[in-house]
This record gives structure tokens, C-alpha cells and sequence, in this order.
């Protein structure tokens, strides 16, 4: 295995808590399985400054940032049925990892955690 990249971003909770009363924002940026899974649970705050830290820790990793057509949107943070993260391989993120690294097989990594004030996760692109 070869790592393409890493990426880690750290989030400060409270800015996150003020933007995600904008539900113009919340659409914005998060996707409508991110929005709906986010009614199950009771600290919207941590939930949504964690899978926001993944997007960037996504963009990232990558090496282009949030260039060339992706948008937060497009990178999608879904759970196991143990509850682990993971990033959900769509097309958009398929075409931008095949393109970037020149590759048609990988793998993608989360680790995102939180305490009281922040947020953070840690993203392996891996061929």
C-alpha cells in the first residue's frame, strides 16, 4: 500500500454552533443523508463541527483544497453499524482521487474525534 496523502483540520465547536442555526448553511454543506442522520442525534454541534473537520481534512489530503469542481457538499461523512465514520465513495469523490493520483483503486481513512471546545480529524488517502 502507498500513502497518497493525509490531511488533518481542527474546528473550533462554538463557530460551528452559530453557523448550523443557518439552515441555508446546513444545506449548503452538508449532504441530505448527513442532514437526516443528524436528527438522531442529540449534540447537533459536535456532529456537525466533526463531519465538517472531515471535509476539510478530506480537501486536504487530496492536495487541491476545495478547486477544480469540489465543494463541500460533494464529500459525504456516513457511520457503520457500529458507528464508525467513514467517508462515502460517490462519483464525485471516485473521479477526484482517480484524477488527482492517477490511480483507479483506493482507500480512504477517518478518524474524527471531539472534546468540549474542538473538534478534529485526520484523513489517509492510501493506493
Amino acid at each position: 500500500m502507498k500513502t497518497l496523502g493525509i490531511g488533518v483540520d481542527i474546528v473550533k465547536n462554538q463557530r460551528i454552533k452559530s453557523l448550523v442555526k443557518n439552515r441555508n448553511f446546513i444545506k449548503r454543506v452538508f449532504s441530505k443523508n448527513e442532514i437526516l442522520n443528524s436528527k438522531l442525534i442529540k449534540n447537533k454541534t459536535f456532529y456537525y463541527s466533526k463531519r465538517f473537520a472531515a471535509k476539510e481534512s478530506f480537501a486536504k489530503a487530496l492536495g487541491l483544497g476545495f478547486r477544480k469542481g469540489l465543494n463541500l457538499k460533494d464529500i459525504e461523512i456516513l457511520n457503520d453499524r457500529l458507528g464508525k465514520p467513514y467517508y462515502n465513495k460517490n462519483n464525485k469523490v471516485n473521479r477526484m482521487v482517480q484524477k488527482t493520483f492517477n490511480v483507479k483503486k483506493f482507500n480512504l481513512f477517518l478518524s474524527i474525534s471531539d472534546e468540549k471546545d474542538y473538534s478534529i480529524a485526520f484523513t489517509i488517502i492510501e493506493s
